[in-house]
């Protein structure tokens, strides 16, 4: 289905020689967004995409495995090998019938916190590690059905008109900060791996890329891949340690590779492979708070990535779009079974300015890459190896990074303010304090224990504290929109939406043309921020494109409104 879709809007020919359309005038981009790098060159650069979000994604069931209760590495490389299939499947979604921006979909660090918090539930203590993955994975499908109706319903433009990045901040910096109990404990079983971790993690991705092997190529390897490059390394020194008899089989730091004789070259994932969900309501509300994350964070990336690539920023209805998009994918890793949901990358987007390169063929190749990749059993198994005290220096360093890029958002708010100040403590320090005490001392109504647990799951997990404290102060609270930030936040608010129509192909039009929002509207020029005439583009234009480009009923030439607008059917 992904297949006929993509290769009936773009010819054969033009995956193998290339296609690129002449840039605008002060572009900076060496491929546009709609360019097609040479076949070869577009593989390449979709492994350089992969590569980027392999040590992210490669976390996340590192990270589930204790908490989930897997013991055999040869089940942790099936949770590796189907997120990274359900990432590509979802990231050729995306970028083909979505937002069509170039950004890579996989897990997200935001839904971490509520399974955790799953897992530790007292009715899961005594059971198998699939019972506590079926009961996340009823969590994820229903969240997404409710992420999905947020998106494409248009109640997300809504919501994001109730919040700023005063509310958002302290929610998203919690991602990184309620999980500070799982890695100093994993880095602490042998401070040698993990205290090497993070020095390597800190030397590659903060001190050498600024000395003068900046412009070198190990330069820019470090300054790509330094999760990635500092992993490998530990890595084969812990392998060569144990090799040497420094350490013995059980020692945190012994690298075993005997389990890869159990894991198989092919496999497909397939659905409910671990067994059917579980549908749990405190389960389900917990996680809701990490959906919630999840989606303002995707907000940011959809700016940002349409700002490297030189195109008009999303109006509020392509942002409604993605978000549902990303709620199909999240229904598709609940239904496989990832633990796991799925989200744009921030990392990934860095990647766009690094390369200069903004074609979304690229993004689609590495998609592919992830598909492979997923299906190749022993790919995972290698991974799998891993020692734990290396994983728990990997977590030290990208906790605190997750906690930074939430605290990001505030460059836009007025930090002299003092209602800011409080409002942002405030939520940051009940985020952090009211799951202690509530762990610590659950709440407990006599005749309704299912009200109790609800509750107890809900005030456990720091993101949903800290959302409701922050959105609830930051609105009762009286203060100026440029005080809370939202006048470089909310940038659609000043966007043209009727030139929203370049995220938009034949097929995207019929698929959400109910989407609420602005009608959608035929193409009149290329995807660029100043639109242009240019003959020598349209000898090469691709069929399916001339086509979008024929004025109708939605058209500027129509002269309609919004309101009269209506789009085909």
């Amino acid at each position: 289905f992904f297949f006929r879709i993509y290769f009936s809007t773009v010819s054969m020919w033009k995956w193998v020689s290339g296609h690129k359309n002449p840039r605008p005038e002060g572009s900076k981009l060496t491929y546009g967004i709609d360019d097609i790098p040479p076949l070869a060159m577009s593989l390449f650069l979709g492994l350089q995409h992969y590569l980027t979000m392999v040590g992210a994604t490669l976390s996340i069931p590192l990270i589930l495995a204790d908490p989930l209760g897997v013991k055999d590495p040869a089940d942790v490389a099936e949770l590796m090998s189907t997120i990274f299939f359900m990432s590509g499947v979802v990231t050729l979604l995306q970028t083909t019938v979505g937002t069509r921006l170039p950004i890579v979909q996989g897990g997200s660090f935001a839904f971490l916190p509520p399974a955790v918090l799953i897992c530790a539930h007292p009715d899961l203590k005594e059971a198998a590690w699939q019972e506590r993955l079926r009961t996340i994975q009823g969590a994820f499908i229903i969240g997404s059905l409710l992420e999905m109706f947020v998106g494409f319903s248009g109640v997300m433009g809504i919501l994001l008109r109730l919040l700023s990045p005063v509310s958002i901040a302290p929610t998203v910096a919690l991602v990184g900060l309620s999980l500070y109990g799982v890695a100093a404990p994993k880095a602490g079983t042998d401070w040698l791996l993990g205290g090497l971790t993070i020095l390597f993690i800190i030397t590659t991705s903060q001190i050498l890329p600024r000395t003068r092997l900046e412009h070198t190529t190990f330069g820019r390897f470090c300054r790509l891949f330094p999760v990635l490059g500092s992993l490998v390394v530990i890595w084969f020194l812990a392998g060569i340690l144990s090799a040497a008899g420094y350490y013995k089989k059980g020692d945190p730091g012994f690298t075993d590779f005997s389990s890869l004789e159990r894991v198989p070259w092919i496999r497909v994932p397939y659905p409910f492979q671990f067994g059917w969900p579980i549908f749990r309501a405190d389960a389900i509300l917990g996680m809701l708070a990490g959906f919630f994350a999840s989606m303002c964070e995707s907000v940011g990336d959809y700016y940002a990535c349409a700002r490297l690539v030189e195109v008009r920023p999303p109006s509020e209805r392509m942002v409604n779009v993605g978000i549902g998009m990303e709620g199909i994918g999240c229904l598709l890793a609940g239904i496989w079974g990832t633990g796991n949901g799925t989200t744009s990358y921030s990392e990934n987007v860095g990647v766009l300015g690094v390369t200069r390169v903004g074609s979304r063929h690229v993004v689609q190749c590495g998609a592919i890459l992830m598909v492979m990749m997923g299906i190749l059993g022993k790919f995972g198994g290698v991974f799998a190896t891993i020692p734990g005290p290396v994983v728990g220096g990997l977590w030290c360093a990208m906790f605190g990074m997750i906690a930074a890029v939430g605290l990001s958002s505030l460059q836009h708010v007025d930090l002299d303010s003092p209602r800011n100040l409080f409002v942002i403590g405030f939520a940051l320090f009940m985020g952090l304090t009211l799951p202690v005490e509530i762990q610590a001392h659950p709440i407990k109504f006599e005749g309704a224990p299912t009200w109790s647990s609800i509750l107890n799951v809900l005030l456990s997990t720091g993101m949903t504290v800290g959302l409701l404290c922050g959105a609830v102060l930051d609105n009762i609270i009286p203060g100026t929109d440029r005080e809370r930030g939202l006048h470089g936040w909310k940038q659609w608010e000043g966007a043209d939406e009727q030139q929203e129509e370049p995220y938009h192909t034949w097929l995207c039009r019929k698929l959400f043309c109910c989407c609420r929002g602005s009608p959608p509207q035929p193409a009149a020029q290329e995807m660029s921020r100043v639109p242009s005439h240019n003959p020598a583009s349209e000898a090469h234009e691709d069929p399916v494109d001339a086509e979008n480009r024929r004025p109708t009923e939605c058209s500027e030439t129509a002269n309609l409104s919004p309101r009269e607008c209506k789009p085909e059917v």
